[in-house]
């Protein structure tokens, strides 16, 4: 009843609610999510303001988000894949014609590579490299680029040759752009950095706080899910330290120990050779979105992402929305296609936490079902808060 007198005082009797959901990883689009809720939650109140945001923090969605919401535009390409094949992939445009946005799964993501060749040591970032020479070439200078859900722990080392930069073993041959080749590297030179880079400004949407190497960092913390065994992670920290010294040592910078060096796969650390501002990914693509000033005419906020458990907490989509939802005196609702160990700790951020399932099903259904099963519990959700 508090919630509802709330309502009719500050916006008489529509109700405001603002939909800002993740991807439901491997299986639906933020953008799918958002138009499922907001389908939903019309059906049940026709006379709600509802607003869809679909959100993202660097990784999956990330440019498909920043397009639709800016009405901007796709640019087709082909650029090596993280296996070092041509791949056809994309890069965005932001609305403001100015902004190119580069989401780095597209481009050498790990959905890109099958499970038997995920392989750390033959996985380059080549490809990232050349979208950026192309959209620089085609008078574009000013970037965000996503860092999330990569296969590849080469330190940027493919990027940077595809910028340019030459690295050299030896015997001075260049060394191919893996991440087996940071071993073998001697000399570098940035030389030949594709100049049009200094006019340039980069910002990264990166939620990973790792440093490039040691016991929290790029290799041993996610090299095992890119497919690194124990013997290949001790071998790749111990030479992406060597990489690093032997970068910072040219460049006369230190980057390697920041936070942020180690996101995707050291990606972090390249692009702070550039010169790079990494900033939160869910704030940056709010900021962008215009989350932030919508925040303060909402009611109600539903959120959601593919699981939600006790990790959500720390710096993922739902929890940021959650935060904001309440700097602006809204109510929070999370939708997840599950709820995992220590869920119960989201109860800070939300008014209370939704599974999409509803029956017993299997993981293949229901990712299969997702959109449908989203609508459905949003439904349910739009009942219960016509009744408050």
């Amino acid at each position: 009843m508090i919630v509802r007198i709330k309502i009719l005082i500050k916006y008489g009797d529509r109700m405001n609610i603002i939909v800002a959901p993740d991807s439901f990883k491997e299986s639906i689009s933020a953008l799918e999510a958002s138009e499922a809720m907001k389908e939903a939650i019309i059906k049940e109140i026709p006379t709600a303001r509802v607003a869809a945001y679909p959100m993202a923090d660097g990784g999956e969605g990330f440019l498909d988000t920043l397009v639709y919401t800016t009405k901007g535009r796709v640019v087709e390409l082909v650029v090596s894949g993280p296996l070092g094949n041509k791949i056809h992939t994309e890069y965005g445009v932001l609305g403001d014609g100015q902004t190119v946005v580069i989401e780095i799964a597209k481009m050498a993501g790990l959905m890109q590579v099958s499970p038997a060749k995920r392989n750390p040591m033959n996985t380059t970032t080549y490809g990232i490299g050349e979208a950026i020479v192309h959209a620089l070439e085609n008078d574009y200078r000013n970037f965000l680029i996503g860092l999330g859900g990569s296969a590849t722990n080469d330190g940027g080392l493919g990027m940077l040759q595809a910028l340019g930069v030459v690295f050299l073993d030896e015997n001075e041959r260049e060394v191919p752009p893996f991440g087996s080749s940071l071993a073998k590297i001697k000399k570098i030179d940035f030389g030949l950095l594709h100049p049009k880079l200094k006019e340039s400004h980069i910002r990264i949407a990166s939620d990973v706080k790792n440093p490039l190497c040691g016991k929290e960092g790029a290799t041993n913390v996610y090299g095992g899910q890119k497919g690194a065994t124990d013997v290949q992670m001790e071998q790749l920290d111990r030479a992406m330290k060597s990489y690093a010294h032997l970068i910072e040592t040219e460049m006369n910078k230190k980057c390697q120990n920041k936070e942020g060096a180690g996101a995707a796969g050291g990606l972090g650390f390249a692009f702070m050779l550039l010169n790079a501002d990494l900033q939160s990914g869910a704030e940056l693509v709010a900021n962008i979105i215009g989350l932030k000033e919508a925040m303060a005419k909402a009611d109600w906020v539903i959120t959601g992402e593919g699981k939600s458990d006790e990790q959500t907490g720390y710096g993922k989509v739902p929890v940021y929305v959650a935060k904001l939802a309440k700097e602006n005196n809204a109510q929070a609702l999370l939708l997840s296609g599950s709820l995992g160990e220590g869920y119960e700790t989201l109860y800070e951020n939300f008014v209370s936490c939704f599974s999409i399932i509803h029956h017993p099903m299997s993981l293949d259904d229901a990712m299969l079902n997702a959109k449908k099963l989203i609508y459905q519990q949003t439904r349910n959700i739009a009942r219960m808060l016509v009744k408050l």
